[in-house]
């Protein structure tokens, strides 16, 4: 798009207090307009209530030769943005799509099946991830928690490192990083792999020293919009795999887990406000309906 074509409104702004009162009442209706239409000079003059004469000294005004001249440019205008705003969600679909795909290709179903192997054999579960990658482990807690999956997620630097003193045999660690890079995360990984816990890093890169410490690294796909995030949510990709986890996971008793993620939806809409609501009213009945789970309103 020219520069006389970007430079439309603001050229009107710029002016619009030096203006008559019906000059202004037809840069009101160019500033905010944003369809193409009938804009000829009788057919404004009978939209907007200005006469023929105004409309012309308006378009003088802009710093055009006449109101010809405005209207060319002005709709000039409107189909240049039309085509970037269409250019702008073809950029964020495709990138989406994009995204898809290749994870899609990247997908390893006899390691997501080990994964699941080790969510049956492992107690307790805990997923770590920082910024972005936080968002995503808080997803992954909420989702598996109303399943009946003992764990926690882990979005801060110095828990993830105390956290690892406590971690044995029992314990599955989920570590979450876009860029592959992220310190806390990779400690957190390496400590728990040390102590006997299994240890499966989720990530857009692949290095050979990953294998020393984790039992599985799962490669989703990288978008060069993703660790920037000005394009699409950068955790989009992350999100995928969780989805993927889930499904696999529930697939193994889905009638079961179903009834599970029922149950957590039930003590939702259950009031703890009304203790004559509660299971054993009274105050047996309010200390029940304050012991649920912890992070259970996570929904």
């Amino acid at each position: 798009m020219s520069d006389n074509n970007k430079s439309i409104v603001p050229a009107i702004e710029a002016r619009y207090d030096s203006m008559t009162q019906a000059e202004k009442q037809i840069a009101d209706f160019f500033i905010t307009n944003t369809q193409d239409g009938d804009f000829t000079i009788k057919e404004l003059s009978t939209r907007i209530f200005v006469s023929e004469a105004s409309i012309s000294r308006f378009a003088k005004k802009c710093g055009f030769d006449g109101y010809r001249e405005f209207l060319y440019r002005y709709k000039e205008s409107l189909r240049e943005n039309r085509e970037e705003a269409a250019l702008c969600t073809r950029t964020v679909m495709d990138t989406y799509q994009d995204l898809l795909n290749r994870t899609c290709c990247l997908m390893d179903e006899a390691q997501i099946a080990r994964i699941i192997q080790y969510m049956n054999s492992h107690k307790r579960v805990i997923a770590c991830g920082i910024g972005s990658s936080g968002l995503a482990v808080s997803e992954m807690e909420s989702r598996f928690m109303r399943i009946g999956v003992d764990i926690d997620s882990l979005q801060d630097a110095d828990l993830m490192k105390m956290q690892a003193v406590f971690l044995g045999g029992d314990s599955l660690i989920f570590g979450f990083s876009i860029s592959g890079q992220t310190e806390p995360v990779l400690y957190l990984l390496q400590e728990a792999h040390k102590r006997g816990a299994k240890t499966v890093f989720i990530t857009t890169r692949d290095r050979d020293y990953y294998r020393s410490f984790c039992d599985e690294v799962v490669l989703t796909a990288y978008s060069k919009h993703l660790e920037t995030g000005n394009t699409v949510s950068p955790q989009f990709p992350l999100l995928l795999m969780i989805d993927v986890i889930y499904n696999e996971y529930v697939d193994q008793d889905r009638k079961q887990k179903t009834a599970l993620h029922g149950d957590t939806l039930r003590a939702l809409q259950t009031s703890i406000e009304d203790p004559e609501e509660m299971p054993g009213a009274g105050a047996q009945g309010i200390k029940s309906a304050r012991t649920y789970p912890k992070n259970i309103m996570k929904i």
